[in-house]
């Protein structure tokens, strides 16, 4: 079997393989930062182990994960390490120039940390204009369909999903059961004030109906890390079956990616 992961490889064999073909190289990146009392802090180690399964089922290759990203809001809890978002930025784009420059064009980015979203868009549409590829990326915790929580979690959907709760929770279960904490478990507390006003997640609070934006810190809207949802909902089968779609979709994904020219940047209607 081929390796498949880029830090398995000499250069001499990663050499012979971009010479016998242009692969798609997965650039997987996760953070650093609690998920309530019972999960382990290196949520990046969800999204290294998934792209692992996804490179060697699809034949890409996977770049080294980049275990940190941009999380300001979970700064106030020790052990979290959290990039900068003009470092985010930076590294997102090195890691991606590198690449570009021996003409590997066909790169996916498996972002495992919804919070870097808004700074990959930035970063990879800068890229596209400064030097005319197109870099797609995928929100891994998001590509899980509304079917499958209903599947997986029947009424308890809505209940079971959240930042320290599902689906992440019980992937950790599927994936690395011996670092859980089951004994640490706690209920979701969410319901602290921000301004006078209660807050709505790590972005909000609410007044009249409506959402204030604000720069809220996991400390001001829960004491245990819980943003939402209810962990004790969360399974080792409920893992394995997001884990699953999660993997298979993306192979699909990268086999596809194999059939188009990042460089073609389509019509204007």
């Amino acid at each position: 079997m081929p390796k498949h992961r880029l830090k398995d490889m000499t250069f001499v064999e990663f050499a012979e393989r971009i010479a016998a073909e242009r692969p798609v190289i997965l650039i997987p990146l996760g953070s650093q930062e609690e998920q309530g009392p019972i999960c382990p802090m290196g949520d990046w180690m969800l999204t290294e182990a998934l792209a692992d399964r996804i490179a060697e089922q699809a034949g890409a290759v996977v770049a080294p994960t980049i275990p940190f990203g941009y999380a300001d809001y979970f700064r106030p809890v020790p052990g979290g390490i959290q990039f900068r978002a003009e470092t985010f930025r930076a590294v997102l784009r090195d890691v991606c120039d590198n690449f570009l420059d021996h003409g590997l064009d066909r790169l996916l980015v498996f972002n495992g940390h919804s919070g870097n979203h808004p700074l990959i868009d930035e970063t990879l549409r800068v890229l596209r204009a400064e030097r005319g590829v197109v870099v797609p990326w995928v929100n891994v915790w998001r590509m899980i369909p509304a079917e499958l929580w209903k599947s997986v979690h029947g009424e308890n959907a809505v209940r079971a999903q959240g930042h320290g709760a599902d689906p992440m929770t019980s992937v950790y279960l599927h994936v690395y059961p011996e670092l859980m904490r089951p004994d640490l478990a706690e209920a979701p507390n969410p319901g602290r004030t921000l301004l006078g006003l209660p807050t709505a997640g790590l972005a909000a609070v609410r007044f009249k109906g409506m959402d204030v934006n604000v720069p809220i810190n996991v400390t001001d809207h829960c004491a245990n890390g819980i943003v939402s949802g209810d962990p004790a909902l969360a399974s080792a089968a409920a893992g394995k079956a997001f884990a699953d779609h999660i993997v298979a979709t993306t192979v699909a994904l990268v086999e596809h990616l194999r059939t188009v020219d990042p460089r073609s940047q389509g019509g204007r209607p």
